[in-house]
């Protein structure tokens, strides 16, 4: 259902009986504090013209081969991607869902596919995010020699802008002084570390199961989860239909729902901030 005065008041009188929020939050989520939309290839080159001019797509480039074809260019992306992230601030939406998820009894959860830490740069708590496709706030060897994962708040990578190349010395690996890469789960990805993410389902899983031995009464807002990568939209639709949850999902283009839920045809910001309007 697009977004009505009838779905958003639905949606409110959703918030207003729970006792426990999961944000589940895909790319568009960051759009609105303005990140770029990398959707559709088009969409991706608009964001990178120096790999439009190399016609190389965003699942090209986000490969963990480029890490030894030519770590000089995957560090273009990715250092200009980190550099990105630091610089931007979280919007208003993220403040008001850590408000509204503080004052439940069980609280809140974050279960997202993003990988730029936004989340935490708001003020919710790590233990209660699950990042499923890693961070760029993490390193990890491009090889792996070990299984060791360490903040990449000390790393900066800088990038001659004319060709878009990463200027040495690149990031290395403390181990074995190899080339380091983001702890990030790529495309055609065997050698991402998940130790991490595996300590941050467990936390969920956890989470979860607290909700269900208590009989709460959990809501779902789903916010920018496309249907390209559905990672987001599958684990919403999945826990909602297991443990009987009300699904609010916030997207402007793929709104639609399962049965019974709520579907608002909204991008994140104005979503989220039209169904929180008033005492929560």
């Amino acid at each position: 259902m697009p977004a009505t005065d009838k779905s958003i008041e639905q949606a409110r009188d959703v918030l207003l009986q729970s006792d426990a929020l999961l944000i589940t939050a895909g790319a568009g989520m960051g759009v609105d504090s303005g990140l770029p939309d990398f959707r559709g290839t088009q969409g991706f080159w608009r964001a990178y013209p120096p790999i439009a001019r190399l016609g190389i797509s965003f699942s090209e480039i986000a490969n963990p081969t480029w890490f030894h074809r030519d770590p000089h260019l995957a560090w273009a992306f990715y250092g200009h991607r980190m550099h990105l992230y630091r610089e931007t601030l979280p919007h208003a939406g993220f403040l008001r869902l850590l408000q509204i998820g503080s004052k439940l009894k069980h609280g809140y959860f974050v279960f997202t596919s993003n990988v730029d830490g936004q989340f935490q740069k708001a003020g919710f708590s790590g233990e209660s995010i699950e990042e499923c496709h890693g961070s760029i706030n993490f390193m990890q060897c491009a090889v792996p020699c070990c299984e060791s994962i360490w903040p990449a708040d000390k790393i900066s990578v800088r990038i001659d802008a004319g060709c878009f190349r990463a200027i040495n010395p690149l990031p290395e690996c403390p181990s074995c002084k190899g080339i380091a890469r983001p702890n990030i789960l790529m495309f055609g990805d065997w050698t991402w570390l998940s130790s991490r993410n595996d300590k941050q389902r467990g936390n969920f899983s956890a989470w979860l199961h607290k909700i269900a031995d208590s009989s709460g009464k959990l809501v779902i807002i789903e916010c920018g989860a496309g249907i390209d990568v559905p990672t987001v939209r599958h684990n919403s639709e999945a826990i909602a239909a297991r443990s009987g949850a009300k699904l609010i999902r916030i997207n402007p283009r793929n709104y639609d729902v399962p049965s019974g839920q709520i579907g608002l045809a909204m991008d994140a910001l104005n979503g989220i901030m039209a169904i929180t309007t008033g005492p929560i």
